[in-house]
């Protein structure tokens, strides 16, 4: 069970040639600008099409090129959030919400909308515009909006990446308090060596679109596996070993 994924893409000269595997955890998906981190996270969600290769999502194909498999992204049970969030202005929060939950009855999303209102916090807010409420209120419109329909999965492109440093490390915390609540693979996409640090449960490093070295953060910030993977996480500073030691 979990997400593996094994696909291969070229673009522009680039080549994406990645294969790793996950079960109930947060993995991050690391490395440098270009690498083919958020390249990676699209084809999981069906928004690009592979190559070649397969995604299994709980031992289900959602594509698999051999099999002629290439389900649409509303067809698999995934939840996205988009680096800039993709809320939608002329919608309240609540109708930002009920967007996320299509395809249930009226019913249905609404007692599931109230319910991810009081979860995430945001009771009281319905009403408002996204331009209305802060940074960190976004963001968990953007998440709820992306758990009310109970995907399977959940992908997260740099969504904390436009907050200051206090709102990111509160948003850090309140994403392991997500986790709690919804024990599901969760796939990460950063460039900020301290938030993978403090967040994954698997480090997966990318480097020129292939996987570098994967482990826990332990494992790859102490015992890089190449040069390369050497070269990447040497710029990590107190910052990062107080990160692993909370978490340890």
């Amino acid at each position: 069970m979990g997400l593996s994924v094994n696909i291969r893409k070229a673009v522009n000269g680039f080549k994406l040639d990645a294969q790793w595997a996950i079960g109930d955890e947060l993995a991050v998906l690391f490395g440098y600008s270009g690498a083919g981190k958020s390249m990676t996270l699209q084809m999981i969600a069906g928004l690009l099409k592979p190559d070649e290769g397969a995604i299994h999502l709980n031992g289900r194909p959602v594509f698999n090129s051999a099999a002629a498999i290439d389900l649409p992204p509303q067809a698999r049970s995934f939840g996205y959030v988009f680096q800039d969030l993709a809320l939608f202005p002329p919608m309240t929060v609540r109708e930002n919400i009920h967007y996320g939950a299509r395809g249930l009855s009226k019913h249905e999303r609404e007692l599931r909308s109230r319910d991810m209102m009081e979860r995430f916090m945001i009771a009281g807010l319905e009403k408002k515009y996204p331009r209305e409420i802060s940074g960190g209120q976004k963001q968990r419109v953007a998440l709820a909006r992306a758990l009310i329909r109970r995907p399977d999965a959940l992908l997260l492109d740099e969504p904390f990446s436009a907050l200051d440093a206090p709102l990111r490390s509160e948003m850090r915390n309140f994403l392991k308090e997500i986790r709690r609540e919804f024990p599901i693979p969760v796939v990460l996409v950063t460039h900020d060596l301290a938030e993978a640090a403090a967040l994954a449960d698997r480090l997966i490093i990318l480097a020129d679109g292939r996987v570098a070295q994967t482990g826990t953060a332990s494992e790859v910030l102490n015992s890089p596996s190449s040069p390369e993977v050497e070269l990447l996480v040497n710029t990590r500073d107190k910052l990062l070993h107080a990160s692993i030691a909370r978490r340890n």
